[in-house]
């Protein structure tokens, strides 16, 4: 079984940077897509990001331009970097795996591993 960890979140304002980060254990890590997806009761599910094990990267709408996502296949790490936060940003963001050689990049269903989540919270 895949255990994803994810860590970096808190309370910022808008403007602000955060950097989540997210290790892997318990099965090969450079054979699987990695990405993060966030939660918000109002808006529901929705794709932030993706780094393949090609290493393209692919972002959300709402993300592009504003978060890089990036990895260390040799720590089993995947990052996160959050710049120009704003409100609408607010979300539990749970980092994802793909199983091994599944080329999953935005849909939810096909990722199979998930973090429980870290809390990101954006104030105006």
């Amino acid at each position: 079984q895949v255990h994803l960890e994810e860590s970096g979140g808190g309370l910022v304002q808008a403007g602000d940077s955060l950097r989540l980060s997210c290790v892997a254990s318990g099965a090969t890590f450079d054979t699987k897509n990695m990405g993060w997806f966030r939660q918000h009761p109002e808006k529901g599910r929705e794709f932030v990001a993706a780094f393949t094990r090609y290493g393209a990267t692919y972002y959300g709408g709402s993300a592009k331009g504003r978060f890089t996502i990036s990895r260390d296949n040799a720590k089993n790490m995947v990052y996160l970097q959050m710049n120009n936060l704003r409100p609408e940003d607010t979300a539990v963001y749970s980092c994802v795996a793909a199983q091994d050689y599944v080329d999953a990049v935005t849909n939810p269903s096909t990722y199979a591993y998930w973090g429980q989540g870290t809390q990101v919270t954006v104030s105006s």
